[in-house]
């Protein structure tokens, strides 16, 4: 017993990679170093990070407050100006008529034409103010844009069209539901894309019936996007700073400041829609929301200063923790030198006492942890050592104990079986069949109690096997088919006594499904288990009652013969290996009786073991 601990004891520093207790304590307190050192460093570097970044943040916060400021005050002076056109009562009342020629002629020029140049010269911009009337009665007037007409001064003109011209156009049936002095859209349309201009889009309505809001007109307020977006400077944030206005769906609408080339040529090639394109990861990006047309300023500044003041503290850091760790290191060193010398005294003792030296004993001086361990370990290989013997021949004696009344109740339920197959044979006069199955069991009773042992070889095993076959035989004879399937390397293996016999006759009780059954028993090495199978093409039975079957807290007598089977190969081998069943209703049922490959015992073998023939 001893030798087999060593072994063990050595199998398992192999297998987990034993590492002296030193070397734990000293990885312990590098592991703590590290950690400790790591995160004052990464607490201090992010905290000076988000410190420089938010005073950073603030400043150009301010700025962009400004500049958000300055777009205001333009967008609102147009807002405010289309406002006065938006439901104007006398040109709306003018617009509501079909006037004849001289008629016409008045109400442009005394009415519409005087209301439109006071809008367009209402805002100091390069202003194009366009109207489209739905009452074609109003004369049109306007000029055809061409791009040697997109004029560099400052200029305001107004233009009137009819709805014709634009009641196809894409821009314009895309409008949303016209809410009373909200809505409004702002977007490139027409030549604004070509001429670099964009346009606030807005209705002219009819609010005669307070219930109906009935659109008269639309008005297009087109501005240079440069001069809308003149206080979008990046000079005001500093040399490399990028300022972008974005539109609702992330298109950049104006830029202020030069992309490096690789963002150039990605912006080139997604055609200057790209969603993201001002996320970049080395620059501190801000945003701020533009009043009425829910755009936004985003600013780009580099990161050079903060990073190149960060660089300069993470070295500081760096030494210090390199020091930290050196120093810490060493003393960390000394301390598990310290406990390790103590500690491998008392794994000495311990490999001592699984070695089974109970002998061996430890002692420390003062009334510290150690010294209590060395006295509890002390007394504790005393008791082992007087219980041990004890111990273990009672647990000897209760297993087998159990694997004898566990045979015991298998034998007398096949006796019981045999001895009613006898009765029925000697009530109808067969008295060759009832001598030849008295032979049979008096043959078989021989093989099974084999001098009193449990264990036998796996021929033995099997020629108790074959004679309860042939017992039965005389009883079935055509009516029952049986073949063997041997493995050669089975022969040198020994087994638990009586596990087949009791799954054929199972099979031979409940498995007929008409006046004719087939049976296979397969013995074979697998690896480093011995396999029997017994299967039969009969009834089948259903998943539930297999589980009823194994079922080891099931008390009824139903299966009671399988249980038992279960229970003494566990009991002798392990739970590892057992009975297993397979099974199909109509199909047929394969039983599995796995066992470890152990060779039998050739010394003290008084009888001859021979291998059946089949």
């Amino acid at each position: 017993m001893s030798k087999l601990w060593v072994l063990l004891g050595l199998a398992d520093r192999k297998r987990l990679g034993y590492l002296p207790i030193g070397y734990k304590l000293m990885l312990t307190f590098l592991l703590f170093i590290l950690l400790l050192v790591s995160a004052n460093f990464y607490i201090s570097q992010t905290m000076y990070d988000d410190t420089m970044r938010k005073q950073t943040r603030v400043t150009i916060q301010g700025t962009l407050i400004q500049i958000r400021d300055n777009v205001a005050y333009k967008v609102d002076d147009i807002v405010q100006t289309s406002a006065t056109l938006y439901d104007d009562p006398t040109l709306i009342q003018s617009l509501r008529r079909k006037e004849d020629s001289i008629n016409k002629y008045n109400r442009l020029e005394k009415v519409i034409i005087p209301k439109l140049e006071s809008a367009s010269k209402a805002i100091g911009l390069n202003l194009r103010l366009s109207v489209y009337f739905h009452n074609e009665t109003v004369g049109e007037s306007y000029r055809i844009w061409e791009p040697e007409n997109n004029l560099d001064f400052t200029e305001q003109t107004f233009n009137i069209y009819h709805i014709s011209h634009i009641h196809n156009k894409f821009w314009y049936f895309t409008l949303p539901k016209e809410r009373y002095n909200v809505t409004m859209q702002w977007k490139q349309v027409e030549e604004d894309e070509r001429d670099e201009r964009i346009s606030m889009v807005r209705r002219i309505v009819d609010m005669k019936n307070p219930l109906e809001i009935k659109e008269v007109g639309i008005m297009r307020f087109s501005v240079r996007i440069s001069e809308l977006f003149e206080s979008v400077d990046y000079t005001k944030l500093g040399k490399g700073s990028l300022l972008s206005v974005v539109d609702p769906y992330g298109n950049i609408v104006f830029r202020s400041g030069k992309l490096d080339e690789q963002d150039e040529g990605q912006a080139k090639a997604d055609k200057g829609l790209r969603s993201m394109e001002y996320d970049r990861p080395h620059f501190l990006t801000i945003e701020e929301d533009l009043p009425q047309k829910n755009w936004k300023i985003v600013a780009q500044v580099p990161l050079n200063i903060i990073e190149q003041e960060a660089k300069r503290v993470r070295t500081v850091f760096i030494i210090i923790g390199i020091l930290c760790v050196v120093l810490f290191t060493y003393a960390g060193f000394l301390i598990s030198q310290y406990l390790s010398k103590r500690i491998l005294k008392i794994i000495s003792v311990l490999n001592s006492f699984r070695e089974g030296n109970l002998h061996k004993r430890i002692a420390y001086r003062g009334k510290g942890e150690f010294s209590q361990i060395a006295n509890a370990l002390n007394a504790m290989g005393e008791e082992i050592e007087a219980l041990i013997n004890k111990v273990y021949l009672t647990q000897l004696q209760k297993k087998e104990a159990e694997l004898e009344m566990l045979q015991s109740q298998i034998n007398p339920h096949f006796l019981y079986n045999t001895l009613s197959s006898i009765n029925q044979l000697a009530k109808f006069g067969e008295n060759e069949k009832l001598q030849d199955m008295v032979v049979q069991l008096a043959q078989f009773y021989r093989l099974t109690l084999n001098s009193g042992r449990t264990m036998i070889p796996i021929a033995m095993e099997i020629e108790q096997a074959q004679a309860y076959l042939d017992i039965q035989k005389v009883k079935y004879g055509r009516r029952m088919e049986v073949d063997f399937d041997m493995d050669v390397d089975i022969w040198p293996y020994e087994t638990v006594k009586l596990i087949l016999q009791p799954f054929i006759e199972n099979v031979l009780k409940h498995a007929w499904s008409g006046d004719r059954i087939h049976i296979r028993v397969s013995v074979r090495k697998e690896g480093d288990s011995i396999m029997y199978r017994i299967i039969d093409d009969g009834l089948g039975m259903k998943q539930e009652r297999i589980d009823e079957i194994l079922d080891s807290q099931d008390d009824s007598h139903m299966g009671c013969g399988i249980r038992n089977i279960d229970q003494r190969v566990k009991l002798h081998y392990g739970k590892e290996y057992g009975v297993s069943i397979f099974s199909r209703v109509g199909i047929g049922t394969s039983v599995q009786i796995r066992i470890p490959a152990k060779r039998r015992k050739q010394q003290g073998e008084k009888q001859r073991v021979n291998r059946p023939d089949f």
